[in-house]
């Protein structure tokens, strides 16, 4: 972790004390250790709090958790099914703009840089922050599980309501931090499997996450997200 930490400020009071702790020494050293061995770590280390940079804490209204990031080179940059422009579009993130367009008419992007979304305040987050190229689920188990339990344990404390996206059952397990509906509290939370194309046929497609998620906000006096998303070699 000798790269800068790059995360919006409004995330370091409730996070800076996860960076002191063993756990997260542990980590820190075994991503040395990996680097060292010269295993190509995903994304770059400037990326691995990309989704806490782009999304303030207060200004978070939706949550969609991914696992790991992805394993293939130029692929992930730290933003959960987010590629880079120009990347080619990976498959969970075709059957998501399929559902989508099935559930609000949003014809599919040609692209799968989800900034857009980011930008307005869906945290897209991975439970896992890095990976090893071509090892997926590489890094799981040493630690970044528990830095983004604070992560949604701090968007859980937020005055707002909040959307909880979660899809496939291990994204699942993070509703055990968040006070949804169902346990009395203030959040949505909304489960699907898992949109990959193992998973999709059984419950993804027709689950109609993005208009439930922008009713709720709607009915909270919230405004809704904006889920088109433009061209962005356009800006």
């Amino acid at each position: 972790m000798s790269e800068p930490i790059r995360l919006h400020e409004s995330w370091l009071a409730p996070l800076k004390g996860e960076f002191a702790e063993p756990y997260m020494t542990q980590l820190r050293a075994f991503l040395v250790a990996e680097k060292a061995a010269g295993r190509r770590i995903f994304p770059k280390g400037s990326e691995w709090f990309r989704a806490f940079d782009l999304t303030p804490l207060g200004q978070v209204r939706v949550v969609i958790l991914g696992q790991d990031p992805y394993h293939g080179p130029g692929q992930a940059h730290g933003l959960c099914f987010s590629v880079r422009p120009g990347t080619q579009i990976p498959p969970s993130l075709v059957n998501i703009y399929k559902e989508m367009q099935a559930d609000l008419g949003i014809p599919p992007a040609r692209h799968g840089h989800l900034e857009h979304w980011a930008k307005q305040g869906v945290l897209l987050l991975n439970s896992v922050l890095t990976v090893q190229m071509g090892q997926a689920a590489s890094h799981r188990e040493r630690g970044w599980e528990r830095f983004t339990d604070a992560a949604i344990a701090a968007v859980n404390r937020q005055a707002d309501p909040v959307v909880f996206l979660l899809w496939g059952s291990y994204a699942q397990k993070k509703a055990a931090v968040v006070d949804g509906l169902d346990k009395g509290g203030q959040h949505l939370v909304l489960k699907a499997p898992h949109p990959s194309p193992l998973s999709a046929h059984s419950g993804f497609f027709g689950c109609r996450h993005f208009s439930k998620a922008n009713a709720f906000l709607e009915s909270s006096g919230l405004p809704p997200i904006d889920w088109r998303l433009p061209d962005p070699t356009a800006d």
